[in-house]
């Protein structure tokens, strides 16, 4: 039986609801970590497939990549993983970008395979309230999902 892993803090979601009287009040997100088995490669997708900004890391080891992912949340590439495990879908790390579809296009032209939900499609996946989604996995096996969210 193969092992499924998910993203530790995947409710990256809790993001959006995240405002300043929130964070007075209790938690707010601060980063979540995708643990991976060549740090340049996972480095070089998320900076460059998903256009996120390096920031500083306390380390200074080789073995951590931090991104900004706005709203003071952060995302921590970590090496060290022995393997690439299966991921199950369900578990993701979301992002909203806008414009929607060049976005798309930025996907198309970097080689990066994403879908609908079902990945039978690459049409994207449409939620009830109108919002698209896409789909598609980091070099790890990572789950992300692109929306066109413009809250």
């Amino acid at each position: 039986m193969k092992k499924i892993v998910g993203i530790p803090g995947a409710l990256f979601v809790l993001l959006a609801f995240c405002t300043p009287a929130a964070r007075a009040q209790g938690p707010h997100f601060n980063h979540t970590t995708v643990y991976v088995t060549d740090l340049q490669k996972s480095a070089d997708f998320y900076e460059k497939v998903m256009r996120l900004k390096k920031i500083p890391e306390p380390f200074h080891d080789g073995k951590h990549v931090w991104f900004d992912m706005g709203n003071h949340g952060q995302l921590h590439v970590v090496l060290g993983a022995k393997e690439i495990v299966p991921h199950d879908i369900n578990i993701h790390l979301a992002f909203s970008v806008h414009p929607y579809e060049p976005f798309l296009k930025h996907l198309d032209g970097m080689g990066i395979k994403y879908g609908n939900w079902a990945q039978n499609s690459q049409t994207p996946q449409v939620r009830p309230d109108g919002i698209k989604q896409v789909y598609f996995q980091d070099p790890d096996g990572y789950w992300l999902e692109v929306d066109d969210d413009n809250f």
